[in-house]
């Protein structure tokens, strides 16, 4: 393969430890709660008020709406708080600051980047493009996180980013969200607990219903039955992991998107947020939705959620079903193939495969699309992202792990009509890491979460060693010219 022309964009993306999130700090022994509570409620109120202010003084610079979040926290213990007298606003604070604390959210890594074209293209001039940039940031304990950037690409294909805010928010969470039943149901068999009693539950329910009338059902179901059978509690637990596996965030329209921050919400994300996939998906109307699979990592398994959005404000987090919902590196098509959704995937961390579907949220019958090939993916294949469209096939930026576990950035071609084809590929790697790429948290890795086509560009964001991002431009023409025909 010839030499292709990579033009670096000077753009590197680098950790930054001052980006701190407040995070609850609640014990798990009650026994230590209320101890702390005691040792607050002991203060007099002068000595509330000083620490309060002293408090307020040491963080108050390093975060927007800091009193927002000790109130969060303090509604979270205050069913511990046994006193005779109500609390002033004051104590009601220091306490919610004795169970917060920061997260440095990219003290580790801010890498395995997707970029997407921003929902707002106002403003613009000619041939410019504003885009979404997500990127897992990775602090203490390997915790991963989505975070966001924004940019412009110009007309001659110079890019702009965004100064990033020096704050970060988390989303509120919806208390009470909306599930549709049908899913409900189908994950429910998957998982083994399609009974008598989880259909008694989701029998009362409607087709769309709410958490607190899951709620409401589940308490109807073991009303007056006395001890609860074994199976019984496990479903109930099933049940109720579930609902807490989909839900809904939201962010104030004035957190600027450098700001906003998707931390683990449900415990089987508990450990991280890895790898999100954006994908700007255009329906058969014209309607758009952006949806992004990711991986959910509780530190003993991983399991394959979506993420939805239309304007990057709300977010609903989805699990995926079926028998196809398997191992890391699912991808959208950005719209139906033959009126279907489809979908790039790794089954077996081994293969390429595609999937079809009826319905997003339902993936089953993979079939294999490739299998590795070349000695820098011996190891393994996967993809790095959504197919995009282009006049001579799908464009599939792939990932190839060979010799030493080096990981290489490579790309194939699947047919429009017929993307089980491969029509075309790179013999060998894109990118590969070298000289200082190759040191990092992990070395020798080179990855991207997916890429864009603007104006006969690739725009080609991609992580380095684990630890950072930096973005190339690729000429379209030259790289479909490098492919080996099938």
């Amino acid at each position: 393969m010839r030499s292709l022309n990579i033009h670096p964009t000077g753009i590197a993306l680098r950790p930054n430890n001052a980006r701190v999130l407040i995070r609850p700090f609640i014990p798990g022994d009650t026994a230590r709660i209320v101890n702390i509570l005691g040792r607050a409620l002991a203060l007099s109120e002068a000595e509330i008020e000083e620490q309060l202010v002293a408090v307020t003084e040491d963080f108050g610079t390093r975060h927007l709406n800091l009193r927002t979040f000790w109130r969060r926290h303090f509604d979270r213990v205050k069913g511990y708080v046994f006193s005779g007298r109500p609390l002033s606003e004051a104590r009601q604070l220091y306490i919610g600051a004795l169970f917060s604390g920061e997260y440095a959210l990219e003290s580790a890594a801010l890498f395995n980047p997707s970029i997407v074209p921003h929902p707002d293209q106002s403003g613009l001039a000619e041939g410019e493009l504003r885009f979404i940039l997500s990127l897992r940031a990775t602090g203490e304990g390997h915790i991963s996180s989505i975070e966001f950037r924004t940019g412009i690409i110009h007309a001659d294909h110079s890019i702009t980013m965004e100064e990033p805010s020096r704050f970060v928010t988390a989303p509120k969470l919806n208390p009470n969200p909306t599930y549709l039943k049908t899913a409900f149901l189908h994950k429910l068999m998957e998982m083994g607990f399609e009974n008598d009693w989880s259909a008694a539950v989701m029998t009362s329910l409607g087709d769309n219903f709410t958490l607190s009338e899951l709620e409401t059902a589940i308490r109807k179901a073991v009303r007056g039955s006395g001890p609860l059978p074994r199976e019984v509690q496990r479903t109930m637990e099933c049940v109720r992991w579930l609902a807490e596996s989909n839900y809904e965030v939201h962010f104030d329209p004035s957190v600027a998107v450098s700001e906003r921050i998707i931390f683990p919400v449900s415990s089987n994300e508990s450990n991280g947020m890895e790898d999100a996939r954006f994908v700007r998906f255009i329906e058969d109307d014209g309607s758009v939705i952006y949806y992004a699979t990711y991986t959910a990592y509780n530190g003993r398994a991983i399991l394959p959620q979506l993420l939805e959005t239309t304007d990057f404000l709300s977010f609903r987090a989805r699990t995926l079903n079926g028998r196809a919902v398997q191992n890391k590196g699912m991808a959208f098509f950005p719209r139906r193939i033959g009126g279907r959704f489809a979908m790039i995937s790794r089954q077996d961390d081994e293969n390429l495969f595609l999937i079809y579907s009826e319905n997003p949220h339902f993936w089953s019958d993979p079939q294999l699309l490739r299998r590795p090939c070349h000695s820098w993916e011996a190891v393994k294949i996967g993809n790095c992202g959504s197919p995009i469209e282009t006049e001579a096939g799908w464009l599939v930026i792939t990932h190839g792990v060979g010799p030493m576990r080096k990981y290489c950035i490579g790309a194939m071609l699947l047919d429009l009509e017929d993307p089980s084809k491969v029509i075309g590929e790179l013999e060998e790697p894109l990118l590969r890491p070298e000289g200082n790429e190759r040191e990092g948290y992990v070395p020798n890795v080179v990855y991207t979460c997916g890429a864009l086509v603007h104006r006969g560009q690739l725009i080609l964001p991609y992580g380095i060693s684990d630890v950072t991002t930096k973005i190339v431009t690729l000429e379209i023409k030259e790289l479909l010219a490098a492919f080996t025909r099938y």
